[in-house]
């Protein structure tokens, strides 16, 4: 594993443009401009959403399918397991059923999440938090078009709150494009080959500013996947067009700053029965079938859905041009990068 010191990124000359009382401020008119932005848009309802779940019941999620959930005993529940979630995709698809959500109504959440297996760096901690929102769809609206119209809502809402704050700070300026650019990851991998899919995403990015990669978890072609996927919320598989596979991706945006591609959102279009066991048979996951949302969904019980995360302070941290996310979210850091972040004057909170 890399040093903690081999993954902090040190912006020469860095200054933070606010300081961290009126952060804290701008912080609190961000969230609450973007979230009632977002919730107009895709028709979305807030919800109140859990911090644990039971154990084994496949309603948590396990991310790229490695990730360790925190699990602990509950002394009341005759230490049955619970664990703290790591987020809401198949959660928020049992809610849009039980509560009767409709094709076209939708939900969000403040997910707030504990990944231990995640690297500490600028742009990851060990706490998450996102808002998390699923939207209804008919059976027959789970298409790359769908997909596609509602990466560039959500996209729009991000514009146009980044231009809000701006108005609002003056000290802060717009970056990004009027567009945001869509590439199929196998068009990608033809595009720059010989790159890392990391590479591959930091040149695009770079070069348009926003973008969303499409088809990330499926093999692309010849190469393996752009990244993994768990088999049970994305679906990574349906064919869109020859050759091309996966109605999910990722919002990615240039960060000046740190001069990288920043990930602010990973979304889809949810697994139907079809494409989920054809998944779980890819992932050598088919003991799934047996937990309690995998039973429901293969039911025909879920609604078809899309939705995805919204990392709160990943874009918090963009819009005010901060170099660590630990300028928006107070954490734990090794000690190592702690001391380094306080020489080069990035104040942690």
């Amino acid at each position: 594993m890399e040093s903690s010191q081999s993954t902090l990124i040190v912006p020469p000359g860095y200054r933070p443009l606010l300081d961290p009382r009126h952060t804290e401020r701008a912080i609190q008119k961000i969230k609450e401009a973007f979230q009632t932005s977002l919730a107009y848009e895709l028709n979305l309802v807030r919800v109140t959403a859990p911090l644990f779940v039971r154990a084994h019941q496949g309603i948590n999620d396990d991310l790229n399918g490695v990730e360790r959930p925190v699990r602990f005993q509950v002394g009341g529940l005759g230490n049955e397991e619970a664990e703290i979630v790591q987020s809401l995709a198949k959660w928020k698809r049992l809610a849009l059923a039980d509560l009767g959500f409709s094709p076209g109504e939708g939900i969000y959440a403040d997910m707030n999440a504990v990944r231990p297996d995640d690297t500490m760096d600028n742009i990851h901690s060990l706490y998450v938090d996102q808002w998390d929102w699923e939207l209804a769809l008919e059976p027959g609206e789970r298409t790359r078009a769908v997909l596609e119209r509602v990466v560039r809502t959500v996209y729009d809402v991000i514009r146009r709150t980044e231009r809000y704050i701006c108005h609002e700070y003056e000290e802060l300026s717009p970056q990004l494009p009027r567009e945001i650019t869509i590439v199929h990851a196998l068009d990608l991998a033809r595009r720059y080959p010989g790159l890392s899919p990391k590479e591959r995403e930091y040149r695009l990015c770079r070069d348009h500013g926003a973008i969303f990669i499409t088809g990330i978890g499926a093999p692309l072609g010849d190469l393996p996947p752009h990244d993994g996927r768990a088999p049970d919320y994305d679906d990574w598989t349906t064919e869109t067009a020859p050759g091309y596979r996966g109605l999910n991706g990722d919002i990615l945006v240039y960060d000046e700053v740190l001069d990288i591609p920043l990930e602010l959102s990973s979304m889809g279009i949810r697994v139907d029965p079809a494409a989920l066991e054809r998944q779980l048979e890819i992932s050598g996951a088919t003991d799934r079938r047996e937990l309690y949302f995998h039973r429901r969904l293969l039911a025909g019980e879920l609604p078809a859905s899309i939705g995805g995360g919204i990392g709160q302070s990943r874009l918090c941290m963009f819009y005010l041009r901060k170099a660590h996310i630990g300028e928006i979210q107070s954490g734990l850091w090794p000690r190592e990068m702690a001391r380094a972040c306080q020489e080069a004057g990035i104040p942690l909170l």
